[in-house]
């Protein structure tokens, strides 16, 4: 053959080849972008035994996460949710985190959901964080056991007769010494004062190197809530994982130390184990630890934020201000020389009918996160639209803003309190602290810690910054810190002398 034969075959061969490979490739990315596209179908259009309720699922994976997540104005509900309920009803379904979801402003929906379903909701995220087997989501059994126990420490008995004075007594101390300081910041002191205040009951006295580790390791939990669930170094839910190894460790060395050495643990921790009844161990040491750690992440995160956001609404609001003043200044003069070395008791505690007031308004207007979060544990009818059970459910109380429930319900308001019942906790009006089986076992205490802060802060002259701003990104933030500034010289010792 002759060679230019040779070489128009070679070339034409060679053509052949490039069409057969070009057409393979071409089939293979037909066949990716056909898979996707009945992937982003799927996504989109999640199968369901009725009809779901409306709504969109955003990017596979991502879903509408990043859209959810954009701070907005804490006094007000997310823009995310108004825009959707605008759009598709009081109910929709959407995806956040990686998991599929349903949002509710439906009142009603909400307490029959708090009440019917039991598994808490949470994104790969925390659940990853709390561990698959803490003692929030194991048995019945084991959960009712844990809140039984915490309610002896956390219930108004408890708060009576093994908190009280505890918490005011730390309050008075960080107080002092931000007056001396010339200010404190509000989310950090409440934070320290908390620590200090549950690792005392719960672990008993540690040593001084191991709660200042304990201490440090709170910084990374705040900012790793709620995010995507990736576990990628240098990301939130990294060095939430990180620091729960750290703490973890720390708690184990210090159980375990404590019993080789015989020294006694705190009664909280005793009682957990069971050991009060003096039987067996109802939990093993490793799941107590495991619930100790997820007890403290949960006081340490809600009740600093929320009680930094009351300052600045005190702060904003100067008749406010002036009638807490009033009241903590009479508990002060009322007392004896005696009663005051005492320091604050029940009695005075409950005295704070206004304080209260405060407390109820500034949970109610601050509640703009979803306050019922379940796993839908079976199939759920809801007018025309059916729940599937395995989605999250996130119940928003946009009751707290129903203007025939609260006349001018953005406005913070305290007096709208007056004459009500000051103890409830929940209602269906009024679900800062959720409902059902799941309804917040640290509401009372965290009560307390409020009504103490306020009670020793009023008693200075004191001022928060008017650009201090309260944003919330699911949780709540402050962008510029949480300061206020407060004088050594106290109103009660100034008018009294």
């Amino acid at each position: 053959m002759q060679p230019k034969k040779l070489k128009r075959t070679f070339e034409r061969d060679k053509q052949t080849n490039m069409v057969e490979v070009f057409n393979l490739w071409t089939l293979i990315l037909s066949l990716i972008v056909v898979k996707l596209y009945h992937w982003i179908y799927q996504w989109n259009n999640p199968k369901c035994k009725g009809k779901l309720p409306p709504g969109s699922m955003g990017f596979p994976i991502i879903g509408k996460t990043f859209e959810f997540m954009k701070p907005h104005d804490a006094i007000q509900l997310p823009t995310f949710v108004k825009e959707k309920v605008h759009r598709y009803g009081p109910v929709f379904r959407t995806s956040l985190f990686g998991a599929k979801v349903i949002i509710s402003t439906d009142s009603g929906l909400n307490i029959e959901m708090a009440k019917t379903n039991h598994m808490p909701g949470m994104p790969k995220s925390l659940a990853r964080l709390f561990g698959e087997n803490n003692l929030f989501v194991q048995s019945k059994d084991s959960h009712k056991h844990v809140r039984s126990v915490t309610t002896q420490l956390l219930g108004s008995q408890g708060l009576k007769l093994r908190m009280m004075q505890d918490v005011d007594i730390l309050t008075l101390t960080h107080m002092e010494v931000g007056a001396r300081n010339g200010g404190l910041d509000v989310k950090e002191t409440v934070s320290k004062i908390l620590i200090e205040c549950l690792a005392k009951k719960v672990m008993g006295e540690m040593e001084p190197e191991a709660a200042k580790e304990l201490t440090l390791c709170w910084s990374h939990f705040p900012k790793g809530w709620f995010r995507i669930s990736w576990n990628i170094p240098g990301n939130g839910v990294y060095r939430m994982m990180k620091a729960k190894k750290q703490m973890i460790n720390i708690l184990k060395e210090t159980v375990l130390k404590k019993r080789a050495s015989g020294e006694e643990l705190g009664e909280f921790f005793k009682t957990l184990l069971g050991e009060m009844e003096g039987g067996e161990e109802k939990i093993s040491v490793e799941s107590a630890i495991e619930f100790i750690f997820i007890f403290f992440v949960i006081a340490n995160e809600a009740t600093p934020s929320v009680l930094a956001a009351t300052v600045k609404l005190i702060s904003d609001n100067p008749k406010v201000m002036q009638e807490l003043k009033r009241e903590h200044e009479r508990i002060v003069r009322d007392k004896s020389e005696k009663e005051k070395k005492t320091g604050l008791t029940w009695e005075d505690y409950k005295s704070m009918t206004f304080t209260q007031m405060v407390i109820n308004e500034s949970l109610r207007i601050t509640s703009t996160a979803p306050t019922v979060l379940r796993i839908i544990d079976h199939e759920f009818q809801f007018g025309e639209y059916t729940i599937p059970a395995g989605w999250i459910f996130m119940g928003f109380p946009t009751v707290h803003f129903n203007p025939e429930k609260y006349d001018d319900p953005l406005a913070f308001n305290p007096w709208r309190w007056k004459e009500k019942d000051l103890t409830a906790i929940v209602s269906k009006t009024y679900i800062p602290f959720g409902a059902g089986s799941r309804l917040c076992l640290g509401a009372d205490f965290a009560k307390l810690i409020m009504a103490s802060f306020i009670h020793h802060l009023c008693r200075y002259r004191w001022s928060m910054k008017t650009e201090t701003t309260v944003l919330r990104r699911f949780i709540l933030t402050f962008p510029g810190g949480s300061d206020i500034q407060i004088s050594q010289d106290t109103e009660v010792e100034n008018s009294a002398g």
